[in-house]
């Protein structure tokens, strides 16, 4: 961590953070990777492959219109290098301090990530949907000295910063799009044009930052309380590039591509920085799009795509019509993760386009990915069918080589196969900490593991494996009457409801069970589905206590930028029925 600027954690937590960081049987000490810096790992690719394809980005100029841009390895790594030159030249930079950025998905972004990795330096990259309370709360608790920020958000960006006297420096970068207002910020393109930096310079290695430096900063997306900033290092963005890499057997040369916002770790971790370990490719996408999908991955040979179940639910209602498996004959299968994806979504979408879903589990604080089912290329369809479809949650799979996982009851305990209980982890992927939150801490290592906050179980597989399986958050848990229910038990019930396009559990508070089942849904175009029939369909397939007692109908569900659905915000819907009693 930034020790300037951080609280000292007392010697029996940070020996539980270390705890935490070690795997059973192999020490973090031990790396997985050589060399263990992203740094030195990019700078070897750029030298191995400087003329094969890194990246292509498509994006938006200024009248809308979309544009596409190919770099090269040795042309990244060249723009990256004089980036990295005006950070530790003209600002002064130096190894262990952080840089905020606020951008979307965009090739500049990216070089300037992996140009702040090339000095040590930290990267905290902002959502730029968040409010503006909490972006204020990320810049004045990060003690970053710098700020980027692309021209588009430049007049906010002053706004927010304004008074902050750690930031030091404040730069935009250009986004395709003229005529904002940079108030008063230097340009970054400015400094590059004018940047002092021979031929030679341009091929040197990256200044030496170790594998335990700190790299990158994500604050989480909670609804309530203040943001988290969870602390990753060189080593844990390689640690869990190399479980990737092995994972879904990603050899140089095959292409990835990114629909994912980039300010999170599924879109940085799993499409770029994976691609730039093992020498592959990534096609950068600066929005999702339900149209261009399929003929993106079809145009650019796209081999795996990450995304989340929101955009699974969005390809099944806007891209069956006309696909044909044979339009996309290298995309080997999607991984999907980030949220929680119900039996029926994940059997639909697989039973209509035919490409295999790599279901998946992982958290900002393990790097990104700590488990994945095995990739059907290596398993039979009928046991990537039974591990999705018939144990009452689609199974998140088997852990990673860079980590251990396990249930444990609140006393720290391993549960014993089917026992609910909480997931936790440890090993080489796991966060070094919550950036100056010793609370956060305390509770979030309390055993000398990670501690997820999750609900889940395990169950063996023929070969003895653990296959885990996530059943909900403690955070979203319903407890009616001191009975605990799953909302994502409940959710696969409602999701086969004849005419809904899906639905979701919420607990809502009641006086006579402290809190109540209710159900919010989404109807499909055209259907007459009622209140009543969403009811008497839960009524045959749970429990009385289970079942929801009341159906709320929308048009959208609140989701995060990464698409996870934000359950609790819906619970003043149900407001209403807070003294209701209910049969």
């Amino acid at each position: 961590m930034n020790a300037a600027n951080e609280e000292t954690l007392p010697p029996d937590l940070l020996r539980k953070i270390a705890q935490a960081r070690d795997m059973q049987a192999r020490p973090h000490a031990r790396r997985f990777t050589n060399p263990d810096t992203f740094a030195a790992a990019f700078y070897g690719q750029s030298q191995a492959r400087p003329d094969q394809t890194f990246m292509i980005y498509y994006g938006e100029d200024g009248k809308k219109q979309e544009l596409r841009r190919e770099h090269t390895y040795g042309a990244f790594y060249t723009e990256v290098r004089r980036i990295a030159w005006v950070l530790g030249t003209r600002l002064g930079l130096r190894r262990g301090e952080r840089i905020v950025t606020a951008m979307h998905n965009h090739d500049r972004t990216i070089q300037i990530a992996f140009a702040a990795w090339h000095l040590g330096l930290t990267v905290v990259p902002l959502n730029m949907g968040e409010d503006d309370k909490r972006l204020r709360y990320v810049l004045e608790h990060s003690h970053a000295r710098a700020l980027v920020a692309l021209d588009d958000y430049a007049p906010r960006m002053a706004k927010l910063s304004a008074g902050i006297a750690a930031l030091e420096h404040r730069y935009t970068v250009f986004a395709d799009v003229d005529g904002f207002d940079r108030a008063g910020f230097k340009r970054l393109e400015d400094e590059l044009a004018a940047a002092k930096i021979s031929a030679a310079d341009l091929g040197t290695k990256p200044e030496e930052p170790r594998g335990d430096d700190e790299a990158l900063i994500v604050y989480t997306s909670g609804t309530t309380g203040a943001p988290k900033g969870v602390v990753l290092t060189q080593y844990n963005l390689l640690a869990d590039a190399h479980s990737i890499t092995d994972w879904h057997d990603l050899t140089p040369g095959k292409r990835m591509m990114c629909v994912l916002p980039i300010h999170h770790v599924n879109g940085l971790i799993v499409t770029h920085v994976t691609p730039a370990f093992y020498g592959g490719s990534v096609v950068l996408n600066r929005k999702f799009s339900t149209s261009q999908f399929f003929s993106r991955i079809a145009q650019e040979q796209v081999h795996v795509v990450s995304v989340v179940p929101t955009l699974l639910q969005f390809l099944w209602e806007g891209a069956r019509e006309g696909f044909r498996r044979e339009k996309v004959p290298t995309l080997s299968h999607i991984i999907c993760g980030a949220g929680p994806l119900t039996v029926d979504l994940g059997t639909r979408f697989e039973d209509a386009f035919d490409v295999p879903v790599c279901h998946g589990y992982g958290l900002s604080e393990t790097t990104c990915y700590s488990c994945f089912l095995p990739i059907p290329s290596r398993t039979k369809p009928e046991t990537h069918r039974g591990w999705m479809r018939d144990h009452g949650y689609p199974s998140i799979g088997i852990p990673v080589a860079t980590n251990d996982m396990e249930i444990q009851d609140d006393a720290g305990q391993a549960l014993p196969a089917g026992q609910k209980g909480e997931i936790v982890i440890r090993g080489h992927n796991v966060t070094t900490g919550y950036a100056n939150n010793r609370a956060a801490n305390e509770n979030a290592f309390t055993h000398g593991w990670f501690r997820s906050g999750d609900e889940g179980f395990w169950m063996p597989g023929a070969d003895g494996r653990p296959h885990f399986f996530i059943s909900g958050r403690f955070k979203e848990l319903i407890i009616r009457g001191g009975v605990k229910i799953s909302p994502l038990e409940v959710d696969e019930v409602i999701n086969t409801v004849p005419g809904l396009k899906a639905g979701m559990a919420v607990g809502f508070e009641n006086t006579v069970f402290g809190e109540e089942v209710g159900c919010y849904a989404v109807k499909l175009p055209g259907s007459n589905v009622s209140a009543e029939d969403v009811l008497q369909h839960c009524r045959t397939k749970l429990a009385p206590h289970a079942a929801p007692k009341v159906v709320v109908f929308g048009e959208t569900f609140p989701v995060t930028s990464t698409g996870k659905y934000q359950r609790n915000q819906l619970k003043p819907l149900f407001a209403a029925w807070k003294e209701a009693q209910f049969k």
